[in-house]
Order: C-alpha cells, then structure tokens, then sequence
C-alpha cells in the first residue's frame, strides 16, 4: 500500500458515509462539481475558514487558488449523532470547524470501534461547504490518526504546499533560485524551457520546448498518487488548451506520462 493510501484513508481504514447534498437540487448548489473536485489538498482549519466563494455556486478558494478535495487533521471536541448523520466539532490548533458524515442506513455504523469517538485525533477527508452561513466539511472519509508523526506530517504538508502555490516550487540539486517562478508572474513556456538548456545533461533534450517544459514542471512537483491537474500545467508553462492538450497526447504517446484518476490528471511515466 502507497504512503498516500496510508496517509489519507485508502484502504478500507476509515469511517466513509455518502452525503445527500450529490444532488443538482441540493441547498446552495452542492452538487456542482468544478475541474478541481478531484484534487486533493492538505490544509488547517484556519486556511478552510479563511476560503471564500464569489457566489453560491462557485468554486471555493483561498489566496488566488482553488480548493477542491481537502484532509486536515484534528482531534475532535465533541460529537453528535442523529438519524441522518454524525456531526463532529474539529480543533487543530487553528480553529474550529464541524465535520458532517452522513450515515448508510445499509451499512452499521461502527465508528466507535475504529475509534472515531470525542477526544480523539482524526484525519478527515472531503469538500467544504456552506449552509445557513456556516461553514462545514462534508466528510467522506474519518479515521483515526495512526501516530503522532502523521501530525506533525500533516501540518508540514499543508505549510509545504501552500508555500509551493505562493512562490512556485523549491529548486532541485543543480537548479538556480532564478529558474524557479514565482506564483503571479505568468511564466510562460520560454521560463520553462530555460531549465532545460543543458541539453548534454537533459535526458528530455529531444523534446520540443513545450513539451520540454511540462516534463520539467511535472518534475518538480512534490509527490502525489493522483498526479498533476492539466490546469495545474497549463497556468505553469503557458501556451492555449489546445497546445497543452496536444503536448499531453504526445507524451502519452511516447509513455512519458499517464493519466492516473481521470482525464485531466497525469503522473510522469519514471
């Protein structure tokens, strides 16, 4: 099993109910799904409370970037259980959020054999919403923390990333300060390329420079199972839709890259 699954609930280790609110009739608009619904992110509490939406209905987001899928990690203050779903008060250090996990009437609800009780140190996945103001997880998936090393790994992920989205990522052994670009300054596919000018030392030399730089962004990206968004690779290197889906297909070709949990995200063949 991958440390991803370890880490974030694969496996069949955690709580997992499904929420009614997958409908296009759900309070708020709750069933739109945006291009990021797949990705899946590490964050506080304090970030998810600080997320905004322009409208009901639109994507949420936090310093410029959309938010999709989201795990924190926390211990719950208290739990409420009804009919319908378990309600769950989460504290990180950062703040305080409710968790909602709806309950399968068809499957028995054994949370408090897995140990999913008050008191306890959790790692929740699943998508924030609003209802009445108020801002809430729906959890698809709770489980216990399995150490104090995944708390610790959890709130240097969250840091890591945001710092990734906000600067670009960090430079690799051999890569100059300069070569890495920042969020907000619109590279382009020529800022890309120009990490790859070592072309005796680039066992990409033989590739055009677009796609030359999707490899070398998709290189630099910190490990992660599902994979880069297209979005992802198209705000790093530049160029049109078509240009960037065209370069993808070619790589798919000549199995530089995959595409891993759908079309739009894909993992360097290496």
């Amino acid at each position: 099993m991958s440390q991803f699954n370890d880490l974030y609930g694969g496996g069949g280790g955690g709580y997992i109910g499904g929420s009614p609110y997958g409908g296009t009739g759900s309070p708020g608009g709750f069933g739109r799904k945006s291009e990021t619904s797949h990705s899946l992110r590490p964050l506080t509490i304090h970030q998810l409370l600080n997320a905004t939406q322009a409208h009901p209905d639109a994507d949420w987001m936090l310093d410029d970037t959309e938010i999709g899928q989201v795990t924190i990690v926390a211990y719950i203050a208290s739990v409420q259980t009804q009919a319908t779903n378990s309600q769950y008060i989460l504290d990180d250090g950062s703040g305080r959020i409710e968790a909602r996990c709806w309950i399968d009437s068809s499957v028995e609800d054994n949370s408090e054999k897995l140990g999913i009780v008050e008191g306890a140190n959790v790692r929740v996945l699943g998508s924030l919403k609003m209802f009445g103001n108020k801002k809430y997880i729906n959890a698809t998936n709770i489980r216990p923390v399995k150490s104090a090393e995944e708390i610790y790994f959890h709130i240097l992920e969250a840091m890591t990333v945001t710092l990734i989205w906000e600067k670009g990522p960090p430079p690799r052994p051999g890569q100059n300060l300069q070569e890495v670009v920042p969020k907000g300054s619109q590279p382009t596919t020529s800022a890309y390329a120009a990490q790859s000018q070592q072309v005796a030392q680039d066992q990409f030399a033989h590739l055009a420079p677009l796609h030359r730089g999707i490899v070398t962004f998709m290189k630099s990206q910190p490990p992660n199972d599902a994979g880069v968004h297209v979005s992802a690779i198209a705000r790093a290197v530049g160029g049109d839709a078509v240009s960037i889906s065209n370069a993808l297909d070619t790589l798919l070709d000549e199995g530089l890259v995959y595409s891993t949990i759908d079309e739009s995200h894909f993992h360097l063949a290496l």
